[in-house]
């Protein structure tokens, strides 16, 4: 009976915190959805045994989404968030020279990421924070046309750190600039009949500098 009463106060805590927060109007706090926009940078990692320039990059448009909550406690903030997203950058030099990018010609799939984030609020309306998480990212193989998709893809393995500054426009919505840097040590390619290669070490990077917009609920 002990644990069950413990049990119900527990749920009772966990449901009461997020309507506190909402009620007291706390700033950055609470569920929230937003877009994003920004430039995506692939290029071969840095490492001492990489064979293959930095120079060789593939550059384009991020799109995507994301969801996230926060918890404002004081002036420190913490949250969790998930996000997909799609990006225009394509390898279209050398068509069929893996050590041009290290995986061929290839195009960003989508990617994947789920992570949290710490900030800071350093005007009652504008708030800095850096995050860390675990990223996913596809890069689907493509014919010499650069445009038809082989249906193969790399399915990538990494992980994402950045910062940025989220400033509310209005007690709702919100605007926010980051940097990411992501980088993925395990690759392994898949077929299109569902069949993949073991996993095996990579060294790819990723730049992203991204703007977005949100609403929090």
């Amino acid at each position: 009976m002990r644990k069950i009463s413990i049990a119900l106060a527990a749920t009772a805590t966990l449901v009461a915190v997020p309507a506190i927060a909402q009620t007291t109007n706390a700033p950055f706090t609470g569920p929230r959805a937003g877009v994003l926009l920004g430039y995506d940078r692939l290029q071969p990692g840095s490492s001492d045994n990489s064979t293959i320039s930095d120079k060789n990059h593939a550059d384009g448009l991020m799109y995507g989404g994301d969801l996230g909550y926060d918890v404002a406690f004081g002036n420190v903030v913490v949250g969790a968030e998930g996000e997909i997203s799609g990006s225009t950058s394509k390898v279209d030099n050398s068509p069929r020279d893996s050590s041009q990018f290290g995986y061929g010609r290839v195009k960003a799939g989508r990617d994947l990421y789920l992570g949290g984030r710490i900030g800071y609020i350093v005007t009652p309306t504008t708030m800095v924070y850096g995050k860390v998480g675990y990223t996913n990212a596809r890069l689907d193989l493509t014919r010499n046309d650069t445009v038809t998709e082989t249906g193969q893809h790399f399915n990538l393995d990494g992980y994402r750190i950045g910062a940025g500054v989220e400033h509310e426009l209005s007690p709702r919505t919100y605007a926010k600039i980051e940097y990411r840097y992501s980088n993925y040590s395990d690759a392994r390619l898949e077929y299109a009949n569902g069949g993949n290669t073991n996993n095996f070490g990579v060294d790819t990077d990723r730049h992203q500098v991204v703007a977005g917009v949100g609403f929090r609920f």
